[in-house]
């Protein structure tokens, strides 16, 4: 049996007030943002703190830089439609970041690599079990990290996100207000389609805002395609976390 699985750094839970540390220069743009990097997001680009604990794909380019390359590609046709209404994605070319992909299929090799850890994305997430291949152990220079191709950005709408931020407290960014979507995660992937969230980023999103999650019930057969999925893959050891927004912010798909 073939799985994959991601890889994994090790993970510590990022202090809230990390988020709102970032000082982003202001840029001047021709036409105004349509979308805007959530905070929760800011833990995948290596100028937050958050990203030094981070299990999943960091970003070295500057968020401003990475809101304008994306709000110049912006074009509402291209969105499309995610686990519920207020979550769309948008799928554009990697030609603008180091980005790697993060997961490995299972097999026979790599197998006996794989590790579970009982995790939360942060202070107020409710630890769940994950597994995923350490990167020291799957990854070497003759066997590097291949470049993602494409960009998966997962928007929530501004609606929503001042919802979960109300339910766990947040602040809403003062830059959230003005525009109608907010990138709450990025995966790094080889496709220009969604991959499936995975089966336990569906079970954390409907246990609700208050514990992190969107508050969506599970759909079985869409959480039945996802174990189909991930039962053969895995994320490599890079950094953890897919692309689900539970908490106030994905985590979605778990990414990834």
């Amino acid at each position: 049996m073939r799985l994959l699985l991601p890889v994994f750094t090790a993970f510590q839970h990022c202090h809230p007030s990390y988020t709102s540390q970032i000082n982003r220069p202001l840029t001047i743009m021709s036409i105004p943002k349509a979308l805007v990097v959530d905070p929760f997001c800011y833990r995948q680009f290596s100028e937050s703190e958050c990203s030094k604990s981070y299990g999943g794909t960091v970003f070295t380019v500057p968020i401003a830089e990475f809101e304008e390359v994306v709000n110049a590609r912006w074009n509402e046709s291209n969105l499309v439609d995610g686990y519920a209404p207020f979550c769309k994605h948008i799928f554009i070319e990697n030609d603008f970041t180091d980005a790697e992909v993060n997961i490995l299929e299972i097999n026979s090799e790599n197998e006996k690599f794989l590790r579970t850890k009982y995790e939360a994305r942060n202070s107020k997430e409710l630890p769940v079990l994950t597994r995923f291949f350490p990167k020291d152990l799957v990854i070497s220079d003759d066997k590097p990290l291949p470049k993602a191709k494409y960009l998966d950005l997962i928007l929530y709408s501004r609606e929503q996100i001042m919802k979960e931020n109300e339910s766990m407290g947040k602040e809403n960014s003062e830059e959230m207000n003005s525009v109608p979507w907010g990138i709450v995660s990025i995966k790094a992937q080889n496709v220009d389609y969604e991959i499936p969230m995975t089966p336990i980023t569906a079970m954390r999103n409907a246990l609700g805002k208050e514990e992190g999650g969107s508050g969506v019930p599970i759909d079985r057969d869409a959480y039945m395609a996802a174990y189909e999925f991930w039962n053969r893959r895995k994320f490599r050891n890079i950094r953890q976390f897919w692309c689900s927004r539970t908490i106030s912010p994905n985590d979605s798909t778990a990414a990834l």
